[in-house]
C-alpha cells in the first residue's frame, strides 16, 4: 500500500466505524474540487466611504471609455493638474533622446566632466600578484574573481568615479607596475 494514501484510508476506516457520524464527511484537503483564491495585493479591507463617494463611484463606473476620457481632461484642466508623461522607462526614452539637441546647442559652453570610467589596460608579468592583491581589496571580490579579472585585461575597473579617487587608484596601480586610464 502507497503511503500517499494512508491517511486517507485511516480517516475512512474511523468515519466507517464510528457509529455516531451516520454520513461519511470528507475533509477539505483531501477535496479534489477545492479552488484557491489566488492573493491580491491590491485587495484591501472594505473602507467605509461617505454616500456621496460611494454614488461618484458608481456614476464613474458605468461611464464608457470616451466618457472617462472626457471627464479625466475635463478634471486636469478644472483643477490645473500638468499632463504628465505615464509609462515609466518607455516615456522616459523620448525624454532621453531630446537631451542631446538641447546638448547640442550648449556645446559653446565648456563643461568640465567630473565622473570618469577606470579601465585597467595591462600590467608587468612581475607584478601580477600584487596587481591582483589590489584589485580584490579594491574590488572586494575573491582571489579567484580578482585573478579572473586581471587576466582578462583590458576590463574597466570602476564606474563614475570622481577625478580626485581616479588619480588616487592611477597612482597607487601604476606603483604596482599597472596600467590604469580614465575614459
Amino acid at each position: 500500500m502507497s503511503s500517499a494514501y494512508t491517511p486517507t484510508i485511516r480517516y475512512c476506516t474511523r468515519a466507517l466505524r464510528s457509529p455516531s457520524r451516520p454520513s461519511i464527511k470528507v475533509p477539505a484537503i483531501f477535496s479534489q474540487h477545492q479552488r484557491r483564491v489566488p492573493s491580491r495585493r491590491w485587495a484591501t479591507a472594505a473602507v467605509p466611504a461617505s454616500p456621496k463617494v460611494a454614488g461618484i463611484v458608481d456614476q464613474i463606473s458605468q461611464l464608457t471609455l470616451l466618457e472617462t476620457a472626457d471627464l479625466v481632461s475635463s478634471l486636469k484642466s478644472r483643477l490645473n493638474i500638468p499632463d504628465m508623461p505615464m509609462g515609466g522607462f518607455a516615456a522616459a526614452a523620448p525624454a532621453a533622446a531630446a537631451a542631446p539637441v538641447e546638448e547640442e546647442e550648449a556645446a559653446p559652453v565648456a563643461q568640465e566632466k567630473t565622473l570618469f570610467n577606470l579601465v585597467l589596460k595591462s600590467f608587468d608579468a612581475t607584478a601580477k600578484p600584487k596587481i591582483i592583491k589590489e584589485v580584490k581589496s579594491m574590488l572586494g571580490l575573491s582571489l579567484v574573481d580578482s585573478k579572473k579579472f586581471v587576466e582578462s585585461v583590458p576590463k574597466q575597473m570602476k564606474e563614475s568615479v570622481a577625478k580626485d579617487e581616479c588619480q588616487k587608484i592611477i597612482d597607487t596601480m601604476k606603483g604596482l607596475g599597472g596600467v590604469v586610464v580614465m575614459e
